[in-house]
């Protein structure tokens, strides 16, 4: 049985120059260059439908939503809650009160944790992570662990960067929850969610997945993966910073405790007490980011009418035409890490090029208008597993085409070049 999942075959093709063309950043030129943005992994740019989505919020519509009367405050209790159920159909959920807004998939996950997770995890029980992770699954975990005294264990990789299966079911043994990147960060592996999904709920675990970089890149669908939790941030997706979505079981959210406690949250207050809000409310407490709503609805919109289908398409194709024209061009000085197949895996590159610091590559690559990430991707125990201390890293998304591929192969030979390797 395969390690990754490979999704369906898609023919569906995506316009890349009518939506570069959306996107009023890519019309900036660095150090008299064009932009070549190759880093949507860590946060992609926003086209013109969600950047004037929310200045048309804060300049028609902006109130504190929910509980008053006036014409405003409904508008924007109606925008917010309208974009909570645009989310819910891009992912498939049912109910739209099964999706809470978070400032990040950061605190989606820990609200899991300290939710979930410290209402149910006890001394001697056991969460089971895999070595993709990012550290946003890992450190929440780590610190719950080290209060209540359960056990973390690890899903290893195979020698190209997949999951190594071979003794699931013995990992799964005694495990209440299987946290589980959909898409790795750092190397593009796309992990077999379904397949683990499965084994856990018939070992008792429940699954939560950080799907960080699978939503914003393949038709997504909560019910069809087996996910019990699923994470996402909106500054991967076309969306603004500052908001994430945790979504869950409406039975699981209905059984957790509140994870912060305040204004917006509660049914009731008394000096001896308080009784929480309906769901989502109950876990929304304070203020929403109400315009970061807004923005992530348009963005998600502008997702739909491209095609999920048609974004995995055109990314397949990109991953394949850069692993091979660069490889092809550059030959044992560069190196990809991760599978060597682009079915599957995503439009994320992790490389090294020759024995220049990867720090020292992205601001060479820079003066030529090409942005890539050097570092650890918070995904230190991965790096350890590769035997590197940091990574060069690109990452395509829907504005990107062959020529950006091509831009970053010119930049790295004139790297090449410099450096004299």
């Amino acid at each position: 049985m395969p390690m990754a999942e490979r999704p369906p075959a898609v023919t569906d093709t995506l316009d890349v120059d009518a939506v570069r063309a959306d996107v009023p950043i890519l019309g900036r030129r660095i150090h008299d260059r064009r932009l070549v943005f190759l880093d949507s992994a860590a946060s992609s740019q926003r086209p013109t439908a969600v950047l004037d989505a929310m200045d048309d919020y804060y300049r028609t519509t902006h109130a504190n939503v929910h509980r008053a009367a006036y014409t405003l405050a409904e508008e924007a209790t109606n925008a917010l809650e309208g974009a909570r159920g645009d989310v819910a159909n891009f992912i498939g959920a049912a109910d739209p009160a099964e999706i809470i807004f978070t400032k990040n998939a950061t605190e989606a996950i820990n609200l899991v944790a300290r939710s979930w997770g410290a209402a149910n995890l006890r001394h001697g029980d056991a969460v089971l992570l895999s070595q993709l992770e990012h550290h946003a699954n890992i450190v929440p975990w780590q610190q719950l662990a080290a209060e209540l005294g359960f056990e973390i264990r690890w899903i290893p990789l195979t020698e190209d960067a997949t999951l190594d299966l071979g003794d699931i079911e013995q990992l799964l043994d005694g495990v209440k929850l299987l946290s589980i990147t959909a898409m790795s960060n750092v190397v593009g592996t796309i992990t077999p969610v379904r397949r683990l999904a499965d084994l856990a709920h018939q070992a008792g675990a429940l699954v939560c997945v950080d799907a960080c970089q699978f939503v914003p890149h393949l038709p997504t669908d909560v019910s069809a993966l087996g996910a019990d939790f699923l994470a996402f941030s909106g500054h991967k997706m076309l969306g603004p910073t500052g908001i994430g979505v945790l979504w869950a079981r409406r039975d699981l959210l209905d059984e957790m405790p509140p994870f912060l406690g305040g204004g917006g949250m509660i049914l009731d207050v008394s000096l001896d007490g308080f009784v929480p809000a309906e769901l989502p409310h109950k876990f929304e407490a304070g203020t929403p980011p109400i315009a970061e709503a807004v923005g992530l609805g348009a963005a998600v919109r502008y997702l739909s009418e491209l095609g999920m289908a048609a974004v995995r398409s055109h990314e397949v194709e990109l991953t394949r035409y850069a692993m091979s024209t660069l490889t092809e061009r550059f030959g044992d000085k560069l190196t990809i890490h991760g599978p060597a197949d682009a079915g599957v895996r995503g439009g994320v590159m992790s490389f090294a090029f020759g024995d220049l610091h990867p720090h020292d590559l992205s601001q060479v690559l820079d003066q030529h208008g090409v942005c890539i990430r050097p570092g650890h991707h918070c995904a230190k125990p991965l790096m350890r597993v590769l035997g590197v201390g940091a990574t060069a890293r690109a990452s395509w998304y829907v504005y990107n085409d062959e020529s950006d591929i091509d831009a970053l192969g010119d930049a790295l030979a004139e790297a090449g070049d410099f450096f004299t390797f």
